[in-house]
């Protein structure tokens, strides 16, 4: 990692459109970039499209970063980078069916609304093969793919505080961390945390817990986790400043 006035060298120079600077804060700090694009990997997504995404958003760091943020240019960058890596899974995350099964789905719907206005009744998977000449399987199959899928950053509401949702806030991910993290932004501050507070972040960055499971492990409600959790993240960026 560069040395802090090193960094806000190649930034002044970047932010005045020097090429070779951008790229140097780019190399230079690529293990935080791979840090923080670890946990999508199974998104479905290719590691280098990630890196690619992860870099976009650092470069977004670099031209919006600022001195008088009085934070580590590290702190300010990681959710940039997982901005756009965000950005793009909610924009293009949509799992693509072929025009085919796209086709046949809308013709058995269309046989399903007919077979009923006339039999009353609904037709059954047995039935729709037999019709369209399919196995029961392919029936399944195509009626499934039409249903277009949900989006972890469909809106669910709000919570106790009238604040909006997403799904992904109640879903835990099936990554737990990693330690490069850890190493460019915790490490230095996170010991000296109280161990109620050590705990909330542990299991919210390291063992990725909703705020409701860590409420549930810790007998509190999830509005009082949500409130701790933004203070201690408050009190760790103070710690960071330089």
């Amino acid at each position: 990692m560069l040395e802090f006035a090193e960094t806000l060298k190649l930034i002044r120079l970047a932010q005045k459109g020097n090429e070779q600077a951008k790229e140097k804060l780019v190399l230079e700090n690529s293990p935080l970039i791979k840090s923080v694009i670890k946990r999508y990997c199974s998104k479905g997504i290719d590691y280098d499209d990630l890196y690619q995404l992860g870099s976009m958003g650092f470069l977004k760091a670099i031209n919006n970063f600022s001195e008088e943020f009085n934070v580590k240019f590290s702190t300010y960058a990681v959710p940039m980078i997982a901005g756009e890596v965000k950005r793009f899974l909610r924009d293009n995350g949509i799992i693509k069916v072929s025009r085919g099964i796209k086709t046949l789905g809308l013709a058995i719907n269309k046989y399903i609304d007919e077979y009923t206005s006339k039999n009353i009744t609904s037709p059954n998977v047995d039935d729709i093969a037999e019709n369209f000449d399919i196995t029961p399987q392919e029936v399944v199959f195509a009626m499934e793919s039409s249903r277009a899928p949900i989006s972890l950053f469909t809106s669910i509401g709000q919570d106790d505080e009238n604040r909006q949702q997403e799904l992904i806030d109640r879903v835990a991910s099936n990554s737990y961390g990693n330690n490069d993290i850890d190493n460019f932004l915790l490490m230095k501050i996170i010991k000296n945390l109280s161990p109620r507070d050590r705990k909330i972040i542990v299991l919210r960055y390291f063992r990725d817990k909703t705020q409701s499971e860590i409420a549930k492990d810790m007998g509190v409600s999830q509005v009082q986790i949500s409130r701790l959790e933004n203070k201690i993240i408050q009190n760790m960026k103070s710690n960071l400043v330089w």
